[in-house]
């Protein structure tokens, strides 16, 4: 069966829940039931953008920021009975940069990861690769080029916070596997200024100019993230659809499959 456009994909998936839902929740639910088997590097991304524009902005009630619901009972009908198809991902918005930034934007950071296992990425490499997803079933991308902000945790408790101004997260955090920091960590989290696009991370252009509103706004959301106080009981004000989950490197994949061989061998 061909792909529903991202349209009828999220009236439909709307309508059968029949409650608010966020757009990372509507993407995974269409990833789940297979409405659509092409969604690409950034599919909360990619809802959250038909959702702010016509038609779903007309038709499409915006309960809160980042929440959305459709009210109308007889849309599963219509889409069930006569949906329009899409066999490409032609008709998917074009990516944003930074500095094209909409309300449900967070400003200054564009993607993020949270308490990635140091374990699951193969820093045997001279350039590792730190991939994530941003739900099951998407494609994967390589964060080893970001720029931002990274956190190094022991177990749960936060042991340093560390900048990477230029695209090189992977690389400054291959070298803290070898420096005075080495046994001190085993998980991490990186914050990141590249925006993502359905083919990878974005051109790395800074920008000269940020309003205050967009750095406060940042500041609050990281220090969310990355402490997790107690008594927050909401994510930071714009991140829930920029968080990506790490991805086993296939590097460390392949050791441990050699690994497993080599017992099996000994042992026969």
């Amino acid at each position: 069966m061909p792909d529903m456009s991202w349209v009828d994909a999220i009236k439909r998936v709307l309508s059968e829940q029949g409650e608010p839902m966020r757009a990372s929740e509507i993407a995974q639910t269409i990833v789940d039931k297979k409405y659509r088997t092409k969604v690409g590097a950034t599919p909360n991304t990619t809802v959250g953008s038909v959702l702010s524009q016509p038609p779903l902005r007309d038709e499409v009630e915006k309960i809160e920021r980042g929440i959305y619901r459709y009210p109308l009972s007889s849309v599963l009908a219509e889409v069930t009975d006569s949906p329009e198809r899409a066999d490409s991902d032609a008709e998917l918005p074009p990516s944003k940069s930074g500095t094209e930034l909409t309300e449900d934007e967070p400003g200054l950071l564009n993607a993020f990861g949270l308490f990635w296992r140091r374990i699951e990425v193969d820093w045997t490499s001279v350039a590792p690769k730190l991939l994530g997803v941003q739900l099951a079933g998407s494609t994967a991308v390589d964060f080893g080029t970001q720029a931002g902000i990274y956190v190094l945790y022991d177990g749960s408790r936060l042991v340093y916070v560390g900048r990477v101004n230029e695209p090189r997260l992977a690389k400054r955090l291959r070298e803290h596997t070898r420096d005075r920091l080495s046994g001190r960590w085993d998980r991490f989290s990186w914050f990141g200024v590249r925006a993502v696009t359905e083919t990878g991370l974005a051109d790395f252009s800074p920008s000269a100019t940020v309003s205050l509103d967009s750095l406060i706004n940042t500041l609050e959301a990281l220090l969310i993230e990355a402490l997790e106080p107690p008594q927050n009981r909401r994510q930071g004000d714009g991140f829930a659809e920029l968080e990506f989950i790490q991805v086993l490197d296939p590097g460390i994949e392949k050791k441990r499959k050699k690994q497993i061989l080599e017992e099996l061998s000994k042992n026969l």
